[in-house]
């Protein structure tokens, strides 16, 4: 009784309630909505790899210290030093 649980005229009976349901000018409607929300995830799952993968090279680069031993500033304004 049970061999498959989905058989070809099962899919047929599901269609036609749907058919009935809904009516067939809503159909046509619903899926154009469907295929738009499919579209803007698509569209936004993309974005959001997009931004780890940016998010990630940024974090693995080696960040580099610059230290200042002597500030330009102090050594334009001092004299240079003379030996006595």
């Amino acid at each position: 009784m049970l061999r498959n649980g989905l058989e070809p005229w099962h899919l047929l009976v599901v269609a036609i309630m749907v058919i009935l349901l809904f009516g067939s000018k809503k159909l046509p409607e619903a899926a154009r909505g469907l295929g738009k929300s499919m579209r803007i995830l698509k569209s936004e799952a993309k974005a959001m790899k997009e931004e780890n993968a940016v998010a990630e090279s940024v974090s693995a680069e080696p960040t580099t210290v610059h230290t200042v031993t002597e500030s330009p500033v102090a050594a334009a304004t001092e004299p240079p030093a003379t030996a006595h």
